[in-house]
């Protein structure tokens, strides 16, 4: 009988009573580790007096590295690693005081078997928030169980009240009473136009083009095939280093006409010389290449919208993305031309793109785009990062709880009242070595519809809501901006009947997506229509807060 050497799988610790285990999710980026790292030790410092002052013990999962300067997880194969140093059963609390790649850590938590805690900071800073959020989302498309929680430093009665349920019940049971489930919509215009462009999006189909997937370890942000063919949804796969050819095509010329329509149109190029830590005009003149380039291969392929993900691999290549994405979003644009001249591409309508690839943001920026473009309604969507928020004090005596919802650049103009409202700033160095400029603004005081489909017991879901985008004083809206990352664009958002805490137990993403609406009513109209498209698209809706259905 033949003998052969049997592989032996790495033995777990076992679970000891009282013992806590704790993780840390880090960036893929090097700066950015070692940059946040003072950051996570004071949160996990903060987060393990909690733990201790109710009896247990805390054990790190995993060491901190003298050379790299952190102690952060920062490949999936460290992660993998990490994980064989906690038991299978032990209670685990991940804690996020930053934005993290969730790839770094599924393996380990799709395979433990003891209660799992995704806690976050409340900064806007640090944005451990939007790393739990992402994270959050990914356990939820996996299908893995997980609680949440959040404070700034984990001293407050609320968050330690939660922890102590936690460490009793393994799980933590947040108010989501502002949720509810589409009702059966009546008939109405909007009902019926909901439901024609479902019909419609399903027989013509659409195509989405996907530069690379999996940005920034975003598992949530990958919606299968199988999902999307029933909505006559369908991927056309592409690769980033195409598009860097494609710019090398572009001629200095092409790129210097788009400069000078945006130039005419008002955007202030907040630029200077030093390359390494200024907007210069060389990053620029890639990103104007960038621009004509995606729109060219979009054409190339008939896309009804595109996702370019910049991070990994166009980092270190070119010059930001941020920039190119914002105005795509916007109907008025630099006008681009097909390589012979002929004809003029995607001419006067805005092509729908999704930053970071996040695919739930492309279904959703399509049916968006298609039902406001029918009720005669500025379709220029954007994404936002959940990023952080406080209460607010406003000049007419109320107190509004006002999010921060920001994202890296990609905007549309309208979003801010136009070009000559907006300004373009170098990218931060430790997220975009090569820098670029952003499309940056304060968002337009008006209505919202806010939104996010996402993937949970492997059905897509749908969550919808209204809001008020706020004007605030110029000083607060810079405290805000100095709060958080200062290049980028701001919104200050007032959701209707969903307070902090509610959006953030719900939210299975760290991104939402925003439109604009003339006034409340059409909103309400609006929200309706979009609402009847997903439900007709077999999407499972829910309405959250005060919404007028």
């Amino acid at each position: 009988m033949a003998s052969y050497t049997l592989p032996t799988a790495v033995s777990r610790p076992e679970a000891e009573a009282g013992v806590v285990y704790t993780v840390a999710s880090g960036d893929l980026r090097p700066a950015a580790n070692t940059i946040c790292w003072p950051t996570q030790q004071q949160l996990e410092g903060d987060v393990g007096k909690a733990v201790e002052s109710f009896g247990r013990t805390v054990r790190r999962g995993h060491d901190i590295d003298p050379v790299k300067g952190h102690g952060f997880i920062d490949s999936q194969r460290a992660g993998i690693e990490a994980f064989r140093n906690v038991p299978y059963d032990a209670p685990l609390i991940v804690v996020d005081a930053v934005w993290q790649y969730s790839q770094f850590v599924l393996a380990g938590l799709l395979s433990h078997r003891g209660p799992i805690l995704l806690v976050a900071n409340w900064s806007g800073r640090f944005p451990g928030l939007v790393g739990m959020l992402n994270l959050a989302g990914s356990l939820t498309k996996a299908g893995r169980a997980y609680s949440t929680l959040w404070s700034e430093d984990f001293t407050d009665q609320w968050a330690l009240d939660n922890l102590k349920t936690w460490l009793e019940t393994g799980t933590i049971e947040h108010d989501l009473s502002h949720v509810q489930d589409l009702p059966a919509l009546t008939d109405s215009p909007e009902t019926e136009l909901g439901q024609a462009v479902a019909h419609q999006l399903q027989v013509d189909r659409a195509i989405i083009g996907v530069f690379d997937e999996g940005c920034m370890g975003m598992y949530n942000a990958i919606f299968d095939d199988a999902l999307l063919a029933p909505l006559g949804i369908f991927k056309e796969r592409l690769s980033q280093s195409a598009l860097v050819a494609e710019m090398n095509k572009v001629t200095d010329e092409e790129a210097a006409r788009v400069r000078s329509w945006l130039d005419d149109a008002g955007l202030d190029f907040r630029t200077g010389t030093d390359d390494a830590t200024e907007l210069t005009d060389a990053q620029l003149h890639s990103q104007f290449k960038m621009y004509v380039a995606a729109l060219r291969i979009s054409d190339d392929y008939g896309l009804d919208a595109v996702g370019i993900q910049y991070q990994q691999g166009l980092k270190d290549t070119v010059p930001a993305s941020d920039l190119v994405e914002g105005l795509l979003n916007n109907v008025e644009r630099p006008p681009v031309t097909s390589r012979d001249g002929s004809r003029e591409l995607f001419a006067g309508a805005a092509l729908p793109h999704f930053n970071e690839v996040d695919e739930g943001v492309a279904v959703d920026s399509l049916v968006t785009n298609r039902i406001w473009l029918a009720m005669g309604l500025d379709p220029a969507t954007t994404l936002h990062d959940i990023r952080w928020g406080e209460d607010y004090a406003f000049s007419d005596g109320t107190t509004e709880f006002v999010w921060v919802f920001e994202i890296s650049g990609s905007v549309p103009a309208s979003h801010n009242g136009g070009y000559d409202k907006s300004y373009s700033m170098r990218q931060p160095k430790m997220f975009f070595p090569l820098g670029g400029g952003t499309l940056s603004g304060v968002s337009k005081p008006g209505e919202i519809v806010w939104s996010r489909v996402y993937i949970s017991d492997d059905v897509l879901h749908a969550d919808l809501g209204r809001g008020t985008a706020v004007a605030l004083p110029a000083e607060e809206t810079q405290r805000r901006l100095d709060a958080t990352d200062k290049e980028w664009p701001i919104m200050h958002a007032v959701l209707h009947g969903v307070d902090r805490d509610q959006l953030m137990a719900q939210h299975k993403a760290n991104h939402l997506n925003v439109v604009y609406a003339p006034d409340a009513a059409t909103a309400d109209k609006a929200l309706i229509a979009k609402a009847a498209a997903f439900d007709a698209l077999g999407i499972t809706v829910h309405l959250c807060g005060r919404v007028a259905v």
